[in-house]
């Protein structure tokens, strides 16, 4: 069952902030100068393709040498897990990646959310699970008052809406914190052409290795008491991204960017000497709530801050 919590007559008035990529209803938008819609696309078709794609999507062999992921959006500088959080995020270029968790509601429809619960991040109380797709359209997420700027409430989205609007234009990183989830996320994925622009993470080894049986990018994460013991080199037949937390010992850390595995990205890192550590360890990626701050001060401080790709 659902509960309200904390909500006010504002709160219950707040509408939801607009994000489409389409102009007035029934109209297509105006392309850039000197780009044409592709042969044979309608208008529905190629108002909602994605215009840098050209002839596909970006994929992971566009990443750079050393690749920053916005952690479920970049929790300190936008809103977790939204649209207006991972759009900003997307548009201010300081990710290559972008980070956002799924859950299943009752009627097996994934959404972008984290916890299991409502009470954190909505106005609302209750477990996620508990709704369908129809009163998942009720949710309005809470925007904190630590963030920087102001924000607006709005609807927390679906896996598919996220896919459909990011998807192809830049890597996403999706988290699957329910199993039961895979074959909907397999095909969601499969359906828009993004089984090599999309990673699904999991900390289980096993969940991991099914995900890889799916055809999809596979990323492992590990927390730095697991690494202790873990042996990353058995995984490295069926898992392309391997996730490690950066408080993990200097040994456990180099372990695993010796395993084989190609990508070794650490999690989540907050200060520069943080990233500094990791990544003069060997780790090749730095997933961060901060984005903007890091990478900014990367390319200041150490000369290893993003790159954009080239496109494959």
């Amino acid at each position: 069952m659902v509960t309200r919590i904390a909500l006010t007559g504002l709160a219950s008035a707040v509408s939801v902030v607009s994000l489409t990529l389409t102009g007035p209803a029934g109209a297509a938008p105006a392309l850039p100068a000197g780009i044409r819609p592709a042969e044979g696309l309608r208008p529905l078709e190629w108002r909602t393709r994605p215009l840098e794609w050209g002839t596909g999507p970006l994929t992971v062999a566009a990443l750079p040498r050393i690749t920053y992921v916005a952690h479920r959006g970049g929790a300190r500088e936008v809103p977790e897990n939204s649209m207006t959080g991972l759009v900003t995020a997307y548009e201010r270029g300081t990710a290559q990646v972008l980070d956002f968790d799924t859950r299943l509601l009752r009627d097996g429809t994934p959404v972008v959310f984290h916890d299991e619960t409502l009470n954190r991040t909505t106005y609302l109380g209750g477990e996620v699970r508990g709704l369908d797709a129809r009163e998942w359209r009720g949710v309005r997420l809470r925007p904190t008052d630590a963030l920087p700027g102001s924000w607006r409430s709005e609807r927390p989205p679906t896996v598919a809406d996220v896919l459909d609007r990011l998807g192809g234009r830049i890597v996403l990183m999706l988290e699957a914190k329910d199993p039961r989830s895979l074959d909907r996320l397999a095909g969601l994925i499969r359906a828009r052409g993004l089984t090599r622009s999309v990673f699904v993470n999991s900390n289980d080894p096993e969940v991991a290795r099914r995900v890889h049986r799916l055809g999809l990018l596979t990323q492992l994460w590990r927390s730095a008491r697991q690494l202790r013991t873990d042996r990353p080199e058995r995984w490295r037949s069926y898992v392309d991204l391997l996730d490690v937390d950066h408080r993990a010992r200097d040994a456990d850390l180099a372990r695993a960017v010796k395993s084989g595995i190609r990508r070794v990205w650490a999690h989540t890192v907050v200060t520069d000497a943080q990233r500094d550590r990791v990544l003069a360890l060997g780790c090749d990626g730095v997933i961060t709530d901060a984005p903007g701050r890091l990478a900014r001060t990367g390319r200041q401080g150490t000369g290893r801050g993003p790159q954009r790709g080239a496109r494959p």
